[in-house]
């Protein structure tokens, strides 16, 4: 089925893990998706979130990225008991995630598990990877979810462990500034403009403001760096601090 750019679905996955000696997905199992729907440029207040529960134990490492632990996923559903509500949701649609191949991979390889007769996402979707859309505008730079989040000027302060639906909420305010230059007002699930009790929505700093104060980071900050390495690498960026 063709897809549309009317509907875009922003959308983002954690894992159990990634195999490093062969393709990343193989061995390594879902287990959480996040999705936000955007049509003609407005978000509509659908979203879709599940956790999943893998047939394999979480790897250290990737629990200290997204904070998922096996016995959080204990009584979550399969992923075989959500792909039909999951494919509804999907299908035909523009399907946008950062770093596109590390998610398709790990779908294709969940359609794949469950019945090879299903095919792969590019069957039913359209792929739009926006790490490669920024490496086009920022050629050089790095391009990670935080960074582009910087540069466009999109308040992420709120996300500290790596979690899908806030994930593609934020990226999902990204694709639009890229790909537009304006976010669309938000709306509530009837479609209705919110209320911001401002004109224009924009807020001035007073001219005559104290210089503001210099707050070193606590062990706690620097651990939860850390973990933000963790996300930026496994989003396709080499971290200066690890080189």
């Amino acid at each position: 089925m063709k897809a549309t750019n009317e509907r875009i679905i922003v959308f983002d996955t954690e894992t159990t893990g990634m195999n490093m000696t062969g393709p990343h997905y193989e061995g390594h199992r879902i287990v959480e998706i996040g999705a936000v729907e955007i049509v003609n440029r407005k978000f509509t207040g659908r979203t879709f979130h599940v956790y999943i529960k893998p047939d394999r134990p979480i790897d250290p490492e990737a629990v200290a990225v997204h904070g998922i632990t096996d016995d959080f996923l204990r009584d979550k559903p399969s992923y075989a008991d959500i792909h039909h509500e999951f494919m509804d949701f999907i299908r035909g649609a523009e399907l946008v995630a950062h770093n596109a191949p590390f998610d398709i991979g790990f779908m294709d390889y969940e359609f794949r598990k469950l019945d090879p007769s299903i095919g792969k996402t590019t069957d039913f979707c359209s792929v739009t990877d926006t790490l490669d859309m920024a490496k086009k505008i920022f050629p050089g730079k790095r391009n990670n979810l935080d960074i582009l989040c910087s540069r466009y000027g999109i308040d992420n302060s709120h996300r500290t462990l790596h979690g899908a639906l806030l994930d593609a909420e934020i990226l999902a305010d990204v694709y639009l500034m890229m790909t537009g230059g304006q976010t669309s007002l938000a709306l509530n699930a009837a479609g209705e403009e919110s209320d911001s009790g401002s004109e224009s929505g924009i807020r001035r700093l007073a001219s005559g403001r104290k210089t503001l104060k210099i707050i070193r980071a606590s062990a706690d900050e620097l651990e939860a760096h850390e973990a933000r390495l963790d996300i930026i690498e496994k989003k396709g960026d080499v971290t200066l601090w690890r080189r």
